[in-house]
């Protein structure tokens, strides 16, 4: 069986680099080390595949712990941990070469997510054991997970990508996240094609030269051209003309195209990524999708699932649009009343994720109160029962996975048991691990 990721973990703090140890022991191989010196030693005498430091340490700090890790052929990646007053100190270290930071009180979740996109970004020392699961499929549902998992394999790879599901599931989120983890130097270029008449949508594309029609006053790059060494994203692909459609079936077969008006071949090397909420399958058979377009649109085809097959993930989200929202309008509201986020995580969410979060901000910006409660909702918000396997309705323990006082109820009530506890929650085991692991940090 092939060896886990290999991870130090560098903090003067024994509660917090202890509570890391057990948490990460479970997917990874770790190390700790008490201060900055002791970590540059290991560092010097093992090889690791990535390290976690804490940026303010005795003796040896943060900064000293990434020159070490880049003097290492290949050098291992380096994530920061620091306060929130030392913020701008951890933004210095990742244009020095960091992969990126984690704010103090650390958030799991968000740890697992910078962890996951870095192990991904890099071929490992060693191949993650088949039985390991990933980091990042503690913090998301399973049918989410899977998802994540596959668009973090394909990303490094040059071919094109069909993101398909209901609307508002988060496609384009995804199509960036892709463009992210590819490696890719040039820009991340959305274009939504439904938007856009057949004329606009073909030189919106591709350009056009001076007097190629009416209104035409200079020559204009198109998007495959703007996009040059990064993505184009062309979401809800379905609506796109039969003329458009061939121009783009040649996009990707010769990697060139011409502006509209024009005769020169331009060549690209831009990724394309396109989404759709419409069954392109039924299209091809209506005759209205080209079939050929369709298999090279298709390379890969990963399918959203809707948010009513991933409730776990819906107190994140909540919390996550809150504190936007919260930030921007400049509110100061704390969070949800067990009985709204109840609701939340009940209610059947047709628009899925885009709907949830436009209800977010309706509450944030039109309540006054320092917690959001169920009074606050939209008067067309309508509920549901879940579905098997989900919190019950009516049940005071279907509640936000990161109410800790909620976790210790459903623990006494289940004599301990952790397994009892999760199903009681609505949560999974690996979730409730993951939470009680944060309890300990905090």
């Amino acid at each position: 069986m092939a060896e886990k990721y290999k991870i130090l973990i560098v903090d003067d703090e024994a509660p917090t680099r202890e509570a890391l140890l057990r948490y990460l022991r479970r997917n990874f191989q770790v190390k700790g080390a008490s201060d900055g010196a002791e970590a540059i030693e290991y560092i010097r005498s093992e090889e690791f595949d990535l390290v976690l430091t804490d940026l303010r340490m005795p003796r040896a700090d943060g900064m000293s712990v990434l020159e070490a890790v880049q003097g290492k052929t290949p050098p291992p990646l380096c994530i920061l941990l620091t306060a929130y007053g030392s913020i701008s100190d951890a933004v210095k270290a990742v244009k020095a070469g960091a992969f990126d930071f984690v704010a103090k009180p650390i958030k799991l979740e968000k740890l697992d997510e910078v962890i996951s996109q870095a192990l991904s970004s890099r071929t490992p020392r060693q191949t993650v054991a088949a039985d390991a699961p990933k980091a990042e499929a503690t913090v998301l549902s399973a049918p989410m997970a899977k998802v994540m998992e596959l668009a973090a394999t394909v990303a490094p790879s040059k071919s094109t990508v069909l993101l398909t599901g209901e609307s508002g599931t988060g496609k384009e989120v995804m199509a960036r996240r892709i463009h992210d983890l590819s490696g890719r130097s040039g820009l991340f270029v959305p274009v939504h094609c439904a938007a856009l008449n057949a004329n606009l949508l073909e030189s919106e594309l591709f350009g056009h030269e001076k007097g190629a029609f009416t209104g035409a006053e200079s020559r204009q790059r198109g998007r495959f051209e703007i996009a040059a060494g990064g993505t184009v994203f062309l979401d809800e692909i379905g609506e796109i003309d039969a003329q458009t459609q061939v121009k783009l079936l040649r996009v990707i077969e010769s990697r060139s195209f011409e502006r509209v008006g024009g005769t020169e071949p331009i060549k690209t090397d831009a990724r394309l990524i396109a989404a759709t909420n419409r069954d392109l399958r039924k299209m091809v058979a209506e005759g209205s999708f080209r079939e050929d377009l369709f298999y090279r649109l298709s390379v890969v085809n990963l399918q959203l699932p809707p948010l009513r097959e991933r409730r776990e993930e819906i107190p994140g989200l909540a919390e996550h649009f809150l504190k936007e929202f919260a930030a921007e309008n400049n509110r100061d509201i704390k969070g949800f009343t067990p009985e709204l986020m109840a609701m939340l995580v009940q209610a059947p969410w047709t628009g899925n994720i885009r709907e949830l979060r436009n209800t977010i901000e309706f509450m944030t910006v039109t309540s006054g109160s320092a917690e959001l409660g169920i009074e606050n909702l939209p008067p067309d918000f309508q509920t549901a029962a879940v579905s098997a396997g989900g919190p019950s309705a009516g049940s005071p323990l279907s509640l936000e996975e990161n109410n800790f006082e909620l976790i210790k109820q459903a623990l006494k009530q289940c004599n301990g048991n952790r397994t009892a506890a999760a199903k009681l929650l609505g949560i999974s085991r690996r979730t409730l691990h993951r939470r009680l692991a944060e309890m300990e940090l905090e």
